[in-house]
């Protein structure tokens, strides 16, 4: 099954939608007809995942479990659930970037317009993926109209190709987590 994403709300000054393909094929995810620019926000995800000194991404990443008063609980969880967590964001984010290698190479010499992740990657693809949407949003402080405004176009600023590129990989969380749901009932079956 493969769902072509083209047009994905957003416009460039003088250029067309951009396009791509997304399909599970056996063990994998494949994402092919890959345009440059959407290669480049793939490429991003592993330096978007850090909260990079910025309070309120560190804060929506490692949010206690209890309230400030609750001294013990807080402790705890900063003692042995928070590094804990750090490991695990850690390791999605390496797998994924290990994975993004397929898209190595620069834009003119765009070659390899396809990239598989591995049935066993998409946990982390989702982990990383979450991260850098939970860290982006932050950094710029979108407010919820702006995250359900899902057709904002043009691209003018920075702020707006950040918005864009939350939207971009919550599609991807969300066609990773129907793939997932369909391998685990492949596997019932």
């Amino acid at each position: 099954m493969c769902s072509n994403y083209t047009g994905i709300s957003c416009s460039r000054p003088s250029r067309k939608p951009v396009d791509m393909e997304i399909c599970r094929r056996n063990d994998y995810i494949e994402i092919s007809e890959l345009d440059p620019f959407l290669a480049e926000l793939l490429r991003q995800i592993p330096v978007s995942t850090d909260p990079d000194g910025v309070s309120a991404a560190e804060q929506r990443l490692f949010s206690p479990p209890a309230a400030p008063d609750e001294i013990e609980i807080c402790a705890e969880w900063k003692l042995y659930v928070k590094p804990e967590l750090r490991r695990l964001f850690q390791t999605a984010t390496e797998t994924v970037a290990a994975d993004l290698e397929q898209l190595r190479g620069n834009e003119k010499a765009f070659a390899n317009r396809t990239l598989r992740i591995p049935s066993k990657h998409a946990e982390a693809w989702l982990s990383a993926l979450n991260q850098a949407r939970l860290v982006i949003t932050a950094k710029y402080d979108f407010t919820d109209r702006e995250l359900c405004d899902h057709y904002r176009s043009p691209i003018g600023s920075r702020r707006d190709l950040s918005l864009f590129q939350v939207n971009f990989y919550g599609f991807l969380q969300e066609f990773i987590l129907r793939e997932l749901d369909g391998w685990d009932k492949r596997s019932e079956g």
